[in-house]
């Protein structure tokens, strides 16, 4: 892929990001994340390549805009594959909480997983301590591991989990191991790529969240030289199944390399609302600023992009507001 392409695709989740931050506060989730999917798509038609979704809203009778399958793009240019999260961390745009994104992944056709919508376990780390922790390790192994490959003590390394039950296991392993520990509510996919930049304060993420939400953080590790390693994680028959006939044994522990393959990878993102990694959308009188990352796998350069977009003003309620 072409490097120029790298400022199509932060135009995209700029596009998702400024649509789905009008609804911050609102709660409404379903609107928010409607108006991402809509913003995202229209862009998609005004960028050269032969893309195709297979990280998406779901399945084609499932989702009327970028569903899995989906062609996308001009027609021209690169065969690729696309995943897509216009809105990750639609709880968090709904009750105007921080570190909601929209983000994207490219890749050359074939090296994207095809990630079925299920759970997935997964572990991941920064460059530093890439190659040194193991999924099916136990928790305080790799602990220990990232300490030493960061040059910490145990006690001061960081771990990232969302908080829900099914990690009451894991964060009494490692509050049992004196490792500290931050609970979001929502969006594994910052929470990852936060191990892996300067200045998060994250050394490790922990714990099961979405398998497609996995691809698109392997996607950004892989430019960032950080790792990931997960298992699907199927609740029921119907997902083993399903997960089965998508990606062969669920059983597998899936490395970097299974889940985003080769070094022309593209990752985007934009903040939605303000976080640790991007500042979210600020809205002016005629216009709104944006924060972005594009980052490349071949070249391991990241990018913060900070723009300034001039909006149309809309009536008020119907009409001008003459106030």
């Amino acid at each position: 892929m072409e490097r120029e392409l790298a400022l199509e695709f932060v135009r995209i989740t700029e596009a998702a990001a400024i649509a789905a931050a009008r609804w911050m506060g609102r709660g409404d989730k379903e609107a928010a994340d409607q108006a991402a999917v809509d913003a995202m798509r229209a862009l998609f038609d005004t960028v050269d390549i032969r893309g195709t979704v297979v990280i998406g809203e779901g399945e084609m009778d499932e989702a009327p805009m970028l569903y899995i399958g989906e062609q996308v793009g001009t027609g021209r240019g690169p065969e690729v594959d696309v995943a897509v999260d216009p809105l990750e961390g639609t709880n968090l745009v709904a009750k105007g909480l921080p570190n909601a994104i929209a983000v994207l992944a490219v890749a050359p056709r074939g090296c994207l997983l095809h990630a079925p919508d299920i759970y997935m376990d997964k572990i991941a780390v920064g460059p530093a301590a890439a190659g040194q922790v193991d999924l099916d390790a136990p928790v305080a192994e790799n602990l220990k591991a990232v300490a030493r490959a960061l040059g910490k003590r145990v006690e001061d390394v960081t771990v990232i989990i969302l908080d829900r039950p099914r990690h009451a296991d894991i964060i009494r392993q490692v509050r049992e191991a004196g490792a500290r520990i931050r609970l979001i509510s929502d969006g594994d996919v910052s929470a990852a790529i936060a191990t892996a930049l300067p200045d998060t304060g994250i050394d490790l993420m922990l714990g099961i969240g979405g398998a497609p939400e996995g691809v698109l953080a392997a996607a950004a590790l892989r430019c960032l030289g950080g790792e990931l390693q997960g298992r699907l994680h199927p609740t029921d028959d119907a997902e083993r199944e399903r997960a089965e006939a998508m990606v062969g044994d669920v059983r597998r522990k899936l490395m970097l390399d299974d889940l985003v393959c080769g070094d022309d990878v593209m990752f985007a993102a934009t903040g939605i609302t303000a976080g640790d990694m991007l500042r979210g959308v600020r809205f002016t009188g005629d216009g709104a600023y944006t924060h972005s990352l594009v980052m490349r796998a071949r070249t391991g350069t990241v990018r913060f992009i900070e723009a300034l977009h001039r909006l149309e003003r809309k009536p008020y309620f119907g009409r001008e507001s003459t106030r």
